[in-house]
């Protein structure tokens, strides 16, 4: 690990402490329950863990915590007090709580300067709800997804027809533009793909640099960073009115995310107003942008490291198109790439978009772990589970350090091996992410015409992970040599 890695690792650490911090707002209360509380790690012992994030990194530490204390434990530092959930045994609650009794807190209080009052968590807990339910019906519903995928498949194609016949690109910078007209087109509507791209693009971009960890611990702090980010989202909050304006007044109705979100209704009958469209759409790119980019090119660095799992992927690509004449791919013959699916879905095990989940306690509860132990969480406790930590525990994953896309076909299932939570890089129960199937959807579109179309190569060192960005990403270049193929 190069020292400005170790670095970002300490410093990630340590945020993430901080942030635990700043959402305990009060001291646990007396206990009720005769159960015994999780044993606990204090901060000189934590602090003494830097080094080894220095030459280990932080997955290796966390996963070493696991093996000494087990799946549960406490971590204070700083007047904070972090139980650690791992593994589906003791994970349960922490996905299927009522909000009133477990929930995020104010730890998304840094969406607000993003998005807006109107959305999300500067509105109450029944508008957030409708407002999930918008998103739904208008982007995630199977009958919206199949209505996306001539649309991926047009800028797909387009996209790849300006590449030559052979070259080297940087895969990374590649794939992020190409998901974003993908984005463009289906969610923000034509107005903005056809005549706003290239400033709509550079205006999410600034949104995603104002996001840090700074700023996501003091959002409203006056720095650098965050006055890009406001700067960012009033333009594209005057952009976006506009569009939906311009469509009112001429009555023009399109076929898009947009357009389904001005028509959305609250359960009162009342309408979305143009500052909730304008914040839902501009949520919904910003949730998927950088997730699904980061997604594709782990996919490519590990296909495109293992000449095994890719011969596979290629001759699954072959009874595919072999099977629907004249390539003609639809929304059914995607749902068929089984080995596509896996080979995504195991780079995300490996990958995860969020190294960690946290909530907030509001009322005590009770865990019993793999071995038949009991552990009382107290009310006002701070919770989090390690996804980087879940997705690698041995008795559920065979060789989990491995990229093994396999495990996840039907003859192993290894994710359900722990049963319901053993596989959470998309989170799970009442906070799932909803967008899961729409994310794969459209890595799956790109993914198979590179399959069909190229040779690929990768020609840059398989990328270590950037641990100072709020969404782990790969570090640096991906350098790639292609060739067309016949």
């Amino acid at each position: 690990m190069d020292f400005a890695s170790m670095c970002c690792s300490a410093m990630a650490f340590l945020l993430f402490i901080v942030l635990c911090t700043k959402i305990s707002r009060a001291r646990t209360r007396r206990r009720t329950s005769h159960h015994q509380l999780p044993p606990s790690v204090n901060g000189i012992a934590l602090l003494r863990l830097l080094p080894a994030i220095f030459k280990k990194g932080i997955p290796a530490v966390m996963n070493d915590l696991y093996i000494k204390y087990g799946s549960v434990f406490t971590a204070s530092l700083f007047g904070a007090s972090i139980t650690l959930l791992i593994g589906p045994e003791v994970t349960a609650h922490f996905f299927q709580g009522l909000d009133s009794e477990i929930s995020h807190g104010n730890m998304f209080e840094f969406t607000v300067p993003m998005f807006g009052k109107g959305i999300a968590y500067g509105r109450d807990m029944a508008t957030r709800n409708e407002q999930k339910r918008f998103n739904v019906e208008a982007v995630l519903k199977p009958s919206r997804l199949t209505s996306h995928v001539s649309i991926m498949l047009q800028e797909v194609e387009s996209y790849f027809s300006k590449w030559g016949k052979e070259g080297i690109v940087d895969l990374k910078v590649e794939l992020e533009r190409l998901l974003m007209l993908i984005t463009s087109r289906c969610l923000l509507g034509k107005e903005v793909r056809e005549d706003m791209f290239d400033e709509v693009n550079t205006l999410f971009g600034e949104l995603g640099n104002g996001l840090n960890m700074i700023s996501f611990l003091y959002p409203y702090l006056p720095t650098p960073a965050c006055r890009r980010r406001d700067r960012a989202r009033i333009r594209l909050t005057e952009i976006l009115s506009n569009v939906v304006v311009s469509r009112k007044r001429s009555g023009r109705v399109e076929e898009d995310t947009l357009q389904r979100l001005m028509d959305s209704r609250y359960k009162d009958g009342r309408s979305t107003t143009v500052e909730e469209v304008v914040a839902l759409i501009i949520a919904l790119v910003f949730g998927g942008k950088h997730t699904s980019s980061h997604t594709s090119t782990w996919t490519g660095a590990r296909l495109l490291s293992h000449p095994t799992v890719l011969k596979a992927a290629i001759e699954e690509q072959e009874r595919i198109t072999q099977k629907y004449k004249d390539n003609e791919l639809d929304y059914n013959s995607f749902l068929e790439m089984v080995t596509l699916h896996c080979c995504i879905k195991e780079a995300l095990r490996m990958h995860p978009p969020a190294p960690a989940l946290v909530r907030k306690v509001h009322k005590s509860f009770t865990v019993q772990t793999r071995e038949g132990k009991h552990y009382e969480i107290p009310q006002e406790h701070i919770v989090a589970t390690p996804i980087l930590v879940n997705n690698n525990i041995p008795y559920i994953y065979k060789d989990p350090q491995v990229y093994d896309p396999h495990r996840f076909h039907p003859d192993r299932n290894e994710d359900k091996v722990g049963g319901k939570f053993s596989y959470t890089s998309f989170g799970g129960g009442r906070h799932g992410c909803n967008g899961e199937a729409y994310a794969y959807l459209q890595i799956k579109v790109i993914w198979s015409h590179f399959l069909r179309n190229f040779e690929l190569e990768l020609i840059s060192p398989f990328p270590k992970t950037d641990w100072s960005r709020y969404a782990a990403e790969p570090k640096g270049n991906l350098f790639v040599r292609y060739k067309r193929t016949a």
